[in-house]
């Protein structure tokens, strides 16, 4: 069965559901769901058909501890270049969502698939990021949990030399993805009618 036959989930309910899951079960992924979220990947639209995204699949569970590592100290050192944190004390108890992501830094050493969307220096993002949404996408039909997140220079060399990535690629970010322990959606967001103008800035849109 091809990847176009196995993502049956329909569109709206894979795009009203999905959301960053940060707790993610051990359970192997399979190769051939690995290989369907990557051929998602590889059909989305990008400039002049270039097709500059290369993906860094990695589900060796020695180079996933290596690079949980690497992954936890690059969180450290953004939390201390934007907010002057440390350790875990200096992280407000009641703020959820990075409370969840120094979990998810603690733990990411478990999870059983981590893949790094990656281009050569110099590359526009906006021609890899739609192929990593479809990613994302597809991950979500096949009830794979996963969040985007991004590593830190300070360990940006050493990601390279764990994994033998030529000096001239840039990894664009970092997505660790698993089965998720607990649910996917539905999510809350802000209505439409408080993020969307029309024809000028501070318009309210017709279905406000």
């Amino acid at each position: 069965m091809n990847a176009q036959d196995r993502l049956t989930m329909p569109i709206g309910e894979v795009m009203f559901t999905q959301r960053a899951i940060r707790r993610l079960r051990s359970d192997p992924i399979s190769v051939e769901d690995i290989e369907t979220m990557l051929d998602a990947a590889a059909k989305a639209p990008n400039g002049g058909n270039a097709q500059p995204g290369r993906f860094l699949a990695v589900n060796d569970p020695a180079k996933i501890t290596s690079l949980g590592k690497l992954y936890h100290e690059a969180w450290w050192a953004k939390r201390r270049d934007l907010q002057g944190w440390h350790k875990p004390e200096d992280v407000p108890a009641d703020d959820k969502t990075y409370q969840s992501a120094m979990r998810l830094a603690d733990e990411i050493r478990d999870a059983p698939l981590i893949v790094l969307p990656c281009a050569n220096k110099g590359t526009a993002h906006h021609s890899v990021l739609p192929a990593v949404q479809n990613l994302l996408l597809a991950a979500r039909a096949l009830g794979i949990g996963s969040t985007l997140t991004t590593l830190h220079p300070d360990v940006d060399g050493r990601v390279h030399a764990l994994l033998n990535i030529p000096s001239d690629v840039e990894v664009i970010c970092c997505i660790p993805m698993g089965y998720p322990r607990g649910q996917f959606g539905p999510t809350s967001r802000l209505p439409t009618s408080r993020t969307t103008f029309f024809n000028s800035w501070g318009n309210p849109p017709p279905w406000d």
